[in-house]
C-alpha cells in the first residue's frame, strides 16, 4: 500500500505512522512533542497554527518533509 502524501491536511497520527522520521523533525520544529506524551490528534496544519506558523512557513515544512522521505 502507498503511503499518503505529505500534505497540510494530513492526520499527524498517519503522518508519524507512515513517516516515523517526522517526530523528530517536528520536535525540532516545537510542533507536537510526540515524545513528550502530547495528543497528536489534527491535521499537520492544525497543529502547526497551535505553535504559530503561518501559511508560508507550513509550505516550507511540508517541502522539506516530502524532500526528506524521498
Amino acid at each position: 500500500m502507498a503511503k499518503p502524501d505529505i500534505t497540510k491536511d494530513i492526520e499527524i497520527e498517519d503522518l508519524v505512522r507512515n513517516y516515523p522520521f517526522t517526530v523528530k523533525y517536528l520536535s525540532e520544529k516545537g510542533i507536537k512533542c510526540i515524545a513528550c506524551g502530547e495528543p497528536i490528534w489534527g491535521t499537520l496544519e492544525e497543529a502547526a497554527k497551535e505553535k504559530g506558523f503561518d501559511d508560508t512557513a507550513i509550505v516550507q515544512i511540508i517541502n522539506e518533509m516530502a524532500s526528506l522521505a524521498d
